[in-house]
């Protein structure tokens, strides 16, 4: 076991790309949320926590031959906080920081996890480290233990940004891999990329 664990929340709707679940498409012959998880598992964190939420039973089948936990987020529909704080509350008392990952965020590779797991320790074990590319801040971001009470405290729709932002002691870690903004909310987005 790792000092950094990765949480993957795959509990949203994806309400914008319409009525098939989002995380089930696919790209490559993989869905989304499998790419995702793949890329966790091949990286050196551990453990790799999965949140689900709806279609919690098709995702946790299509990551079934995956070494992953997942853990059930009942109250999805209140927002992506509720998937936050389900998948924070499952690391083990060990783990000093997870790498949150977004499901719908396929071109992340296992060696950027491994990136900002090892920066997060180079520069300290700060609060927060928060990938840039073009002076944009994306994902996934590494979050501390420090941080926990402040999580538990978020309400509705919203991740860890509005926190992070209130914060001056985030780090930000430059980088040139576009994957780090390149998510997939609706179906165009979903057609450029496929082959």
């Amino acid at each position: 076991m790792s000092a950094v664990a990765a949480i993957v929340l795959a509990a949203g709707r994806g309400t914008r790309f319409g009525d098939e679940p989002k995380l089930l498409a696919q790209i490559n012959g993989k869905t989304l949320v499998r790419h995702v998880a793949e890329a966790a598992v091949a990286s050196t964190v551990d453990p790799v926590i999965v949140v689900t939420g709806y279609r919690s039973e098709e995702i946790e089948a299509d990551l079934r031959t995956l070494p992953v936990q997942t853990v059930r987020n009942m109250l999805y529909a209140q927002g992506l906080s509720t998937s936050l704080k389900a998948g924070f509350s499952s690391v083990p008392a060990t783990t000093r920081a997870v790498v949150v990952l977004l499901g719908d965020m396929p071109f992340v590779k296992a060696a950027l996890i491994d990136a900002l797991a090892d920066e997060w320790v180079k520069r300290g074990e700060p609060p927060a480290l928060v990938p840039t590319v073009n002076g944009r801040r994306g994902n996934p971001v590494v979050l501390s233990r420090v941080l926990q009470s402040d999580i538990n405290d978020l309400c509705g729709d919203v991740g860890a940004g509005p926190l992070l932002r209130r914060r001056l002691d985030v780090i930000e870690w430059p980088t040139a891999d576009p994957a780090v903004a390149q998510d997939i909310d609706t179906r165009d987005e979903l057609a450029k990329h496929r082959l």
